[in-house]
């Protein structure tokens, strides 16, 4: 597996235009010289595509420079020069790209497919056919950008290290995350695809990596994980209710409600399911049950390890899903 790369900084270069030609042309039927100088290429420009083929910037982060086809120089008998080839980047869905000096946005490519223009190519020269007056070629943009990659999926599993999500994530779809007993065993956010074996639908679900007290500080993983659950419909929420490492599940989950709304006000407020997990241990029935009598909310009881509970799980993700679908197209037909 490669590695995950999810910020770059690269410095991009359009086309040149290509040369205008200045040319007369005579034989021996014409008197006067008549101008026949063609008009330079456009320089290529360099554009960013989002594509699910690409799942990193890792290619970025070693190859730093970029430069789009110059035009083509033009030539006598009107002869055009060609049009520069654009530089496509591909990047990863959920990118965002910047103007590394000054830190605006320029495009946030959410969707396959998706691009933006980033650096414009040349105008070629102006030839003298026509008799008009010739013009220089233009200069090819350029400028330093830089990508910052948010994953998109439609789940986001939150929680501490070793609450069980990589086995979760491995229970109830076809990929395998690494699983150990030792924390931060995710260090990249993994995707999988759930597909309901009754009506065939599918969601996709994000093992994100393990939060930690001060991740919104930069701690641990940090805001590297924050940045990826922010691009998720909702939050599944993983506690190891047994409290395996000697944690106590209420401040578990308390910490990581704190590290989200001290990261951003958009992860406070979105949607989360509840999941105990590890209820095959003995230790977790009296830890469900001050669970319970603390935290109120529904609490989906599960055993990622035996699969226990998965069927239900899956279940309500499917319903909050579709509710948070029908929010949102609501509010896209009232801005409308």
């Amino acid at each position: 597996m490669s590695a995950f790369v999810d910020e770059a900084r690269i410095f991009i270069k359009a086309g040149d235009g290509g040369k205008g030609c200045e040319s007369f042309y005579q034989d021996l039927r014409t008197r006067y010289p008549r101008p026949d100088g063609g008009d330079g290429g456009r320089g290529g420009s360099v554009v960013v595509l989002a594509s699910r083929s690409v799942q990193t910037l890792l290619d970025y982060k070693f190859r730093q420079h970029h430069e789009a086809q110059r035009g083509g120089h033009a030539s006598s008998k009107n002869k055009h020069g060609k049009t520069g080839e654009d530089c496509i980047l591909k990047v990863p869905v959920g990118t965002i790209v910047r103007d590394h000096d000054t830190g605006l946005m320029i495009k946030d490519l959410a969707g396959d497919g998706q691009s933006v223009v980033v650096a414009r190519g040349g105008a070629g020269g102006i030839g003298n056919n026509k008799n008009r007056t010739p013009k220089p070629a233009g200069q090819g943009e350029a400028r330093t950008i830089h990508f910052e990659l948010k994953t998109v999926a439609d789940v986001g599993l939150i929680g501490f290290p070793n609450a069980g999500k990589s086995t979760l994530i491995s229970s109830i779809s076809r990929v395998r995350s690494k699983i150990a007993s030792y924390p931060f065993t995710t260090r990249q956010p993994i995707l999988g695809f759930v597909q309901d074996q009754e009506d065939y639908s599918q969601f996709v679900v994000a093992d994100l990596p393990g939060l930690i007290e001060g991740a919104h500080h930069g701690k641990g993983l940090g805001d590297r994980f924050l940045r990826h659950a922010e691009r998720t419909r909702i939050l599944v929420h993983v506690i190891d209710m047994a409290g395996v490492d000697g944690r106590d599940p209420i401040e578990d989950y308390e910490k990581i409600n704190h590290e989200l709304e001290s990261y951003s006000e958009q992860l406070s407020f979105k949607k989360q399911i509840i999941v105990g997990n590890k209820i095959d241990l003995p230790e977790s029935k009296e830890n469900l049950k001050r669970f319970k009598k603390k935290i109120k909310g529904k609490i989906f009881l599960i055993s990622a390890l035996e699969k226990e509970g998965l069927d239900k799980l899956i279940q309500e993700i499917k319903k909050v899903l579709c509710r948070e679908h029908s929010k949102e197209k609501s509010s896209v037909s009232l801005s409308s």
